[in-house]
C-alpha cells in the first residue's frame, strides 16, 4: 500500500520533513507543499534526506516564493494542482505531516 507524504513546513523551522522521509517505504511518495519546498533546493539542510526517495513539489508553492526550478535537486517533480490531485487518487493513503 504506497502513501504519499505531504510537508507544508520549511526544514529550517520544523523536523516534519525528517520524520516523513525516515519512515518512508518503498513505493512512497513525498510531496512538498507551501514552505515544504525549500527542502528541494540544492545545499538545503534536507537535500540528503531526499536521496533515493520519490520528490515532487508543487509548482504554484514555487512561484509563490520565487524559486526557480533550477534551483532544485535533480529528479524532483515539479506538478500543478492536478499532479496533486493525480498523486492523491494514486496512492492509497495519504499522511500530512503538519
Amino acid at each position: 500500500m504506497a502513501m504519499l507524504h505531504l510537508v507544508n513546513k520549511s526544514p529550517y523551522d520544523a523536523c516534519n520533513l525528517n520524520t516523513a522521509s525516515t519512515i518512508m517505504k518503498d513505493g512512497d511518495q513525498l510531496l512538498l507543499i507551501e514552505d515544504g519546498v525549500y527542502g528541494a533546493m540544492k545545499n538545503s539542510k534536507a537535500a540528503s534526506l531526499l536521496t533515493g526517495l520519490k520528490v515532487a513539489v508543487l509548482g504554484p508553492d514555487l512561484a509563490a516564493r520565487g524559486i526557480t526550478e533550477d534551483k532544485l535537486l535533480e529528479g524532483i517533480d515539479v506538478i500543478d494542482y492536478g499532479g496533486f490531485v493525480d498523486l492523491v487518487v494514486a496512492n492509497d493513503k495519504v499522511q500530512s505531516w503538519l
